[in-house]
């Protein structure tokens, strides 16, 4: 069997995947399948279509994500994606056990479908799955600490001690980046949005990425007018009308904070740590306060981790030592994680070979 193993991580935004030993993920592509009409057999039924990755600029109103809110919704999709990457890696490396993070929504039906999918249809020689949250934490080389993942379709916190998840201590919010690109959709297009419009989805995304950010204290923000436009601001529309952003559709991060203002319900991300950290044993507070570990694409805004700091010190937290952990590339936690767990010999044992597989499935 190959020493190294190919790690994918699956999110609702993006999937990650590539060979352990690196420092980041190889292979990065949006959680994106199509699903077209074949030329042969044209029409919608089921055996009439094929599947393909990511958005076709032919037939756009045709993609889905796969994975939504952590909840894998179309199998097939997910196959299909599974099936890329291990054509893509086996060329060079064809007896590699395979790495797949699982996300703390995971139903055992779903643990069921992955192995079956992974032994039986892609023929690997072994398989570890393995928690996102926990692999975020020992991507920072951590044992104890607080885990904040706040990635496309969930914002996650878990209290983790010896690196052993602490029990009824985990929160889960169902509101993260798709929801601040719904936002920006809706504020920029108006009435003529289409979330299955590439260039509304490019405009959506550049925003997201270059344009947005936290402010120190969303008052200041709102407050403060440039004396002239900034042309970085500025999007020129199909028909070559500039459009301006306003001053919430930049802030759009802040929603994360102060919720309320973007009309969304609550409570915000500090509050889901001051309240996960509330909910441990006094004794271990001090020790979680100092190892705050946020990752996930939407820590990567700008004030993102500043803001949090400023938050959680303002709490009843304001005597104890807070510390963020925000490594640069947070964005690839997961598989960071992953690919240090594939060379940990404590981690053997939990490993599923095809063999033992096969044998849980004899009568």
């Amino acid at each position: 069997m190959d020493s190294r193993a190919i790690i994918i991580d699956h999110g609702s935004g993006f999937l990650k995947a590539g060979l352990s030993g690196w420092n980041e993920p190889q292979l990065v592509v949006p959680s994106i399948v199509n699903y077209v009409p074949c030329r042969e057999n044209p029409g919608p039924s089921y055996a009439r279509r094929r599947v393909g990755l990511g958005i076709d600029l032919r037939h756009p109103d045709t993609f889905s994500y796969p994975v939504q809110r952590g909840r894998v919704l179309n199998w097939e999709g997910v196959e299909h994606m599974w099936s890329f990457v291990m054509e893509r890696h086996r060329r060079e490396h064809s007896d590699c056990g395979v790495i797949i993070t699982e996300s703390p929504l995971r139903e055992p039906i779903d643990r069921k479908k992955t192995l079956e999918i992974m032994f039986e249809l892609l023929d690997v020689p072994s398989i570890l799955l393995a928690d996102q949250l926990e692999m975020s934490l020992y991507a920072n080389g951590l044992l104890s600490g607080v885990v904040l993942d706040s990635g496309y379709g969930l914002t996650r916190v878990q209290p983790f001690h010896m690196g052993r998840p602490l029990p009824d201590c985990g929160k889960t919010l169902e509101f993260a980046g798709q929801d601040l690109s719904d936002f920006l959709f809706k504020s920029i297009f108006k009435k003529d949005c289409n979330q299955h419009d590439p260039f509304q989805l490019d405009t959506v995304a550049v925003t997201q990425t270059s344009k947005c950010y936290v402010p120190q204290s969303l008052g200041e923000a709102l407050d403060f007018s440039p004396s002239h436009s900034d042309a970085g601001n500025t999007y020129l529309l199909p028909d070559g009308t500039p459009m301006e952003l306003a001053p919430l559709e930049r802030l759009a991060p802040e929603a994360f904070f102060s919720p309320q203002v973007f009309d969304l319900p609550g409570p915000s991300i500090p509050q889901v740590v001051i309240d996960s950290i509330k909910s441990t044993q006094t004794s271990l507070r001090p020790q979680l306060l100092s190892h705050i570990v946020a990752c996930g694409g939407n820590t990567l805004y700008p004030g993102f981790t500043t803001r949090l700091y400023q938050e959680l010190m303002a709490s009843d937290f304001s005597s104890f030592e807070v510390t963020i952990w925000a490594s640069s590339n947070r964005n690839f936690s997961v598989w960071l994680g992953a690919s240090v767990l594939a060379h940990l010999s404590t981690y053997r044992s939990e490993w599923l070979t095809k063999e033992e597989y096969d044998e849980s499935l004899r009568p």
